[in-house]
């Protein structure tokens, strides 16, 4: 097993990377040959090109200087020709200690003896300046010009000397970097070639195999346990080969081994959803029907098959449910249902049916499927059960009121003898007392419930500042919570709109908000009622720093005859909550509790707030 996988991927790229340390190599050695032959201009024959020029020019300044000095120019015209000479002689030596090219020394030989002569020839000139004045520009065009010229040419000759050598390297240095283009270019494209055909070989060799494999895996996909893999190769590949067949053998046998069993299962679960009493119909994603188990079908009064692949609208015209079905299969999650929209009445059989329905996604071993279950529960017992125990509370509470009316005059007719009885007669007699407005006040409070339950209690509802509630329902209670040692404030926001409520009953349930807050609320504690515009809603805050109410209480808090569990019960029955919410839900309002137990609690009433209303409208 020498050619592993690793192995033959190593030896494609180390192909690849063999030519471009080939090309790399090339090319150093073709850019440090461009490099000597530029080197070679430049050390050659720049230098000599720059002594030259530099030469003919301190030779013409200084023979300027001659011509002004014969003119008679003012100034230092003698150290100006010193200065000149000196250059000259600089560049000249400059240009000795560069000779490099044959001819060059003869020249500057040359150009050394000419120079001498063309002194000889100042000094003559400046000798008849002195002497004789009026023969000097005579003596400098017979004299001194020839000289100059003779020295020019020479530098000139130099000059041009360099030129062409330099001209020549130019051309061997384009002739050296024309052979590097094509040697880095053959290379180069051999690389590419070696490079492309050993990449396209390897990866024939290491793709081949994996088709197969994709190819197997999408068998196995479509049902076909029958296929195997050969292998080729003693590699990695050849032995995920053999693993797969291995694989493969292992699902036929879970195949044949589970078949009668996953059959088994789903005749066990179409056999539950046929006889449960609860109506279930499946919704694929596009909100058709996909399965309707009888009670379902029964409840729409069609067959089973009459309905299965039909849009939902179709089957169970009920918009509501329709939204929710949407809105599962739009979030993958179940919908938010308000408690009292959860019931839909149909007539079914010559009588009103009542069902509560839920909506959930499909979901199987913790992953959503694309669908949506539906429930239909048969309420209608459930709901006369209610209506009877309701009209029962409804009747029993008004039955009670006029004995207990009775037994109270009773007792306060008994009252006004009491300077006849005993202490231990006048205890019983107040105690009977305080059970008798404890009873009334009970009677009281279910016979409230009933009628905003059923709808019939009368509400006056009209447009009230809000802050006038929460200013009103402090007002009632601060006496009680001074004497308690509570400190009772009123926060409000400046222009907070009004609300339409009944004034009264709204003030009932901030009252009762109120008392329970300061009844679990310790001496030296704090109640804090404020109220704050919340886009179209006005929310009023119940807040104390009391015991809290703990987590499991909280779900059940609204509830009817619930109380928290302790001594600071007083001797409630557990309905001013539930009066308290089912009269914020008649007002078309909510309310909740968020509390962390031995920090607190506070209540939330959320009431739709009204658009003030122009000036000079009258409401």
């Amino acid at each position: 097993m020498f050619w592993t996988l690793r192995r033959k991927m190593l030896a494609g790229y180390g192909i690849t990377l063999a030519f471009a340390v080939v090309v790399l190599a090339v090319g150093l050695v073709n850019l440090f040959r461009l490099g000597q032959a530029s080197d070679a201009i430049l050390r050659e024959n720049y230098r000599s090109i720059f002594a030259a020029e530099n030469m003919i020019g301190a030779a013409q300044r200084h023979n300027s200087a001659l011509l002004l000095l014969a003119l008679g120019e003012p100034g230092d015209l003698a150290g100006h020709m010193a200065r000149e000479e000196s250059d000259f002689r600089l560049w000249l030596r400059r240009a000795r200690d560069n000779v490099t090219i044959k001819g060059e020394a003869a020249l500057i030989e040359q150009i050394a003896q000419q120079h001498a002569a063309y002194l000889q020839a100042v000094e003559s000139f400046l000798q008849v300046l002195r002497d004789r004045p009026g023969d000097a520009m005579r003596v400098h065009r017979e004299l001194v010009g020839p000289q100059l010229a003779r020295l020019r040419e020479t530098c000139e000759a130099l000059h041009e000397l360099n030129k062409i050598t330099m001209a020549g390297a130019s051309d061997r240095a384009k002739r050296v970097a024309r052979v590097a283009i094509g040697s880095m270019t053959l290379v180069g494209l051999g690389s590419v070639v070696i490079g492309i055909t050993s990449s396209l070989m390897l990866s024939a060799w290491i793709v081949r195999p994996v088709r197969q494999l994709i190819e197997a895996t999408r068998q196995i996909a479509a049902g076909n346990y029958e296929v195997t893999l050969r292998a080729t190769s003693r590699d990695e590949v050849g032995g995920l080969a053999e693993s797969f067949n291995l694989m493969v053998t292992k699902l036929r046998a879970y195949r044949d081994l589970n078949v009668q069993q996953i059959v088994a299962e789903k005749r066990k679960s179409e056999t539950i959803l046929r006889n449960i009493d609860d109506g279930v119909l499946v919704v694929d994603e596009r909100r058709r029907v996909t399965s309707v188990n009888p009670a379902a079908a029964e409840v729409l009064g069609l067959a089973e098959e009459a309905t299965e692949g039909k849009p939902l609208e179709e089957v169970f015209a009920h918009p509501d449910l329709c939204r929710y079905v949407e809105q599962t299969l739009a979030t993958g999650r179940a919908p938010t249902v308000e408690e009292n929209k959860t019931y839909l009445s149909l007539p079914i059989g010559g009588r009103e049916m009542h069902y509560q329905f839920a909506v959930a996604p499909m979901q199987t071993a913790g992953q959503t499927m694309p669908g949506a279950l539906i429930l239909l529960r048969n309420v209608t017992k459930l709901r006369e059960l209610n209506r009877l125990k309701d009209e029962f509370v409804m009747t029993a509470s008004h039955e009670l009121r006029t004995p207990l009316t009775s037994i109270g005059m009773s007792i306060n007719l008994l009252w006004e003898k009491a300077a006849s009885l005993s202490e231990g007669e006048r205890e019983l007699l107040r105690v009977a007392q305080e059970e008798v407005e404890r009873l009334k006040a009970l009677v009281n409070e279910l016979l409230d419930l009933s009628r905003i339950e059923t709808g019939k209690i009368e509400l006056t509802v009209s447009r009230v500042p809000a802050g006038s509630l929460v200013a009103d329902a402090v007002a009632a209670l601060r006496p009680q919570a001074e004497e308690r040692g509570i400190e009772l404030t009123c926060e409000l926001e400046d222009d907070l709109p009004s609300v339409l409520v009944d004034a009264a009953k709204m003030t009932s349930v901030l009252t009762n908000l109120i008392g329970n807050a300061l009844r679990y609320t310790d001496r030296g504690g704090h109640v804090c009622v404020s109220a704050e515009a919340a886009g179209k809603w006005v929310h009023l805050y119940v807040r104390d720093d009391g015991v809290g109410i703990p987590y499991e209480d909280q779900a059940r808090i609204f509830d009817r005859f619930v109380q928290l569990s302790g001594a600071r019960a007083g001797g409630g029955a557990g309905l001013g909550l539930a009066i308290a919410k089912e009269t914020v839900r008649a007002l078309r309002g909510a309310i909740w509790v968020e509390s962390d137990p031995g920090r607190g609690s506070v209540f939330i009433v959320a009431l739709p707030s009204v658009t003030p209303r122009p000036a000079g409208e009258k409401s």
